[in-house]
């Protein structure tokens, strides 16, 4: 077999990821919100495929490179490949939203109001907010062409108009356009005693023209909406100032070319040709939309408490046993090492030792990454706080975390501002990888080092709906291994030998790659050999090709891929032994774990990276070894679970194509998610009701 048939395409893989996340809201069987919910991630997600893929892709093709990609497509006929098939999404999510949704959501209350069957009193009520809001927050814009066309931001919506000509204006300046702006929300809540009645803000400004134009004739209204070219890269070394560098990256993003035209129809030639010309958009890439625009902004719907009844229960974090809330983060971790299996398990507890670190007097540091963080991080905030109370605070932000980058320049001023070290990431690498270690003289005199490892970010909010791995430790070999990780990151050094961890871009590639020859001489060995995987995407080719040679060696593989998968299972002679799944559940599977049997020695890690050029080579990442035995332990039973779906997963067939696995019957019904939420159930149950058999006085403070 040719190298180039031996692999999928990345961007195809990735729209086949999307069309998974779509059929989720395709799905009858599910509860109404719930389904409008993945409608509105297949939008979000076609947006940054566009802004990141496309425009990459665009550019490439622009520059006049023609180079193959290793499943031997062009850039050129990525993009022809990619039209194909996001038409044939966009059919699918509007008929969906039109057809049922819309329709349903309706029924239970959450109306969209047809401009024509607005009431005389609700007209007048929208009468008022035009006149004394949105006319004074929007600008109507008379264009003629792209030199006076209004600088829009990439994602945003406009209204295009146009006017009949007269000489008043000009002549042949017949068109404006009214940017809605991003002050005012895009749904307007009409009075209603009994329901949720709404308009697009769009639809306002539609039903309302006249009232922008009063002394003209309007012939066309047409909402639209651009997506910008976000595919930029810096030359690190020509940069003196690399904050104010990003801060232009930032700022030439809202510039660049535009990748995508979305124009909701019906729209006439004469307007979709203007729009077309003026923002100079590539024509297969004019996307006519039947139904409203940015349907990911849906989104807000899906929480309203007053409709709990129309999607699925949630499933809160729990406690974790292992953690006594009336010890210290740093007693617990002494007592014994943690994982916590997230969102099942609460992220709180990490925030908690960040948060006891700030004021505790005796630590002495905390060095800590920071890729993506919240709006209002208590983490951040707390680094903050340490350092203002004298504390050696180090932080890497990362200020190339794309889309982010704003939000870690902001922090980063405020970090410093503090006294926090800051270290803007390293330099033509990204750092990814997520550690935090706390240095602390302990009451005994020693000093102890405190770790925090995870396959997520430092990030509250995300944490309740990724599934993630923390990892809590005061292991020696790791500490060793962490700190020097820090001071090599930071003091612009190659790391030592490490004891434990491995880091990319340095030795990860080849800790894995020894870990699969392993598994391959074992199998030739006649020892059973096995292979599990969990990642977020999987394109790496070297390291694709490892696994098919332990595959023909007759190594078991077994790989839970969320997203982007480039490998080819259960092709004759390439990849018999190997199996690969996908869930699309309630929750984002984001945990990268991976299982190497080793001859019975069995092997668990957890890590920052996926297995992609780009995370092994081009990023700083962590392979992290889950050494005490009970949280290996716990870990793989997240991994085991993730591979034994048969109501949420998609298995990968050898075409490319995705099968969802069905159960032969009810009772043998596995849902992996649920079946973690109810097992960390049951773990804490059993965590009470052993507590609730021991008898524990309450002692005078000198004899405790």
């Amino acid at each position: 077999m040719s190298t180039e048939h031996q692999f999928f395409n990345r961007e195809l893989s990735w729209l086949e990821f999307n069309e998974r996340v779509l059929k989720q809201a395709l799905d009858k069987s599910l509860p109404l919100l719930d389904r409008l919910k993945f409608l509105a991630i297949t939008s979000s997600n076609l947006d940054e495929f566009f802004m990141v893929r496309v425009g990459g892709l665009q550019l490439m093709t622009r520059r006049g490179n023609n180079r193959p990609d290793p499943s031997g497509m062009t850039p050129n006929e990525q993009l022809q490949a990619i039209r194909t098939r996001t038409d044939a999404m966009y059919e699918q999510m509007y008929h969906c939203y039109r057809n049922e949704l819309e329709p349903q959501l309706a029924a239970a209350g959450i109306r969209r109001i047809p401009t024509d069957q607005i009431s005389a009193r609700q007209f007048k009520e929208l009468e008022k907010y035009v006149d004394q809001v949105m006319l004074s927050v929007m600008t109507p814009i008379a264009v003629t062409g792209a030199d006076d066309f209004p600088l829009m931001l990439s994602g945003s919506i406009a209204v295009a108009v146009r006017l009949m000509p007269s000489a008043r204006i000009g002549g042949d300046r017949n068109f404006a356009i009214i940017p809605l702006g991003q002050t005012l929300a895009r749904f307007y809540k009409l009075q209603s005693q009994q329901s949720y009645d709404f308009l697009f803000l769009e639809d306002i400004v539609g039903m309302m023209i006249n009232r922008f134009f009063p002394q003209e004739s309007i012939l066309e209204c047409a909402p639209f909406r651009i997506t910008r070219n976000a595919d930029w890269n810096i030359d690190e070394d020509d940069v003196t100032d690399f904050m104010a560098e990003m801060q232009e990256v930032v700022m030439a993003r809202r510039q660049s070319h535009c990748v995508r035209l979305e124009i909701q129809s019906p729209v006439t030639s004469v307007m979709k040709s203007f729009l077309e010309e003026t923002l100079q958009v590539d024509e297969a890439f004019v996307q006519l939309v039947n139904g409203p625009l940015a349907l990911s902004s849906m989104m807000s719907m899906t929480s309203m408490r007053e409709y709990d009844n129309l999607r699925s229960p949630s499933w809160e974090p729990r406690e974790i046993p292992d953690i006594d809330d009336q010890r210290s983060m740093f007693e617990n971790m002494r007592q014994c090492d943690v994982a916590i299996l997230q969102p099942y398990e609460a992220f709180d507890p990490v925030i908690r030792l960040i948060e006891e670190a700030a004021a505790d007097q005796n630590v002495l540091s905390i060095k800590q990454t920071l890729y993506r963080t919240s709006k209002n991080s208590p983490i951040v905030n707390a680094l903050c706080r340490a350092a203002q109370s004298g504390k050696y605070v180090t932080a890497v932000i990362e200020l190339k975390a794309r889309f982010d980058e704003q939000r870690n320049i902001d922090w980063a001023e405020k970090l410093e501002q503090a006294g926090v070290q800051v270290i803007y990431g390293v330099k033509e690498l990204k750092t990814h990888a997520k550690v935090c270690v706390i240095t602390r003289k302990d009451e005994d005199g020693a000093i102890g080092r405190y770790m925090h490892f995870s396959t997520g970010n430092y990030n509250e909010i995300t944490a309740r709906f990724y599934t993630d791995v923390s990892y809590l430790t005061c292991n020696d070999d790791l500490a060793t291994d962490a700190v020097n990780f820090f001071n090599a990151i930071t003091g612009a050094s190659l790391p030592g030998r490490f004891h434990s961890l491995e880091a990319a871009p340095f030795g990860m590639r080849d800790r894995i790659q020894e870990m699969i020859d392993a598994e391959i001489e074992n199998c030739a060995k006649g020892i059973q050999a096995v292979i599990k995987l969990k990642v977020n995407s999987l394109v790496d080719s070297q390291l694709i090709q490892s696994l098919y040679k332990a595959s023909q060696a007759g190594v078991k593989i077994e790989i839970n891929c969320r997203g982007i998968c480039c490998l080819k299972p259960d092709v004759a002679g390439l990849s018999d032994n190997i199996r690969v799944v996908s869930i699309v559940d309630q929750f984002l599977e984001h945990a990268r774990v991976l299982y190497f049997y080793h001859g019975g020695d069995e092997r668990v890690f957890i890590s920052s990276a996926d297995w992609m050029p780009r995370n092994l080579d081009r990023r700083v990442e962590l392979l992290v070894p889950i050494e005490d035995a009970n949280c290996a332990r716990k870990v793989l039973d997240m991994l085991n679970s993730s591979l034994s779906d048969n109501t949420h997963a998609w298995e990968l067939q050898s075409n490319g194509s995705y099968k969802r696995l069905h159960p032969k019957n009810k009772s043998e019904a596995y849902r992996s998610q649920a079946v973690m939420s109810q097992l960390t159930d049951s773990r804490l149950k059993e965590h009470q009701r052993k507590k609730m058999k021991v008898l524990e006085p309450h002692l005078p403070p000198e004899k405790q």
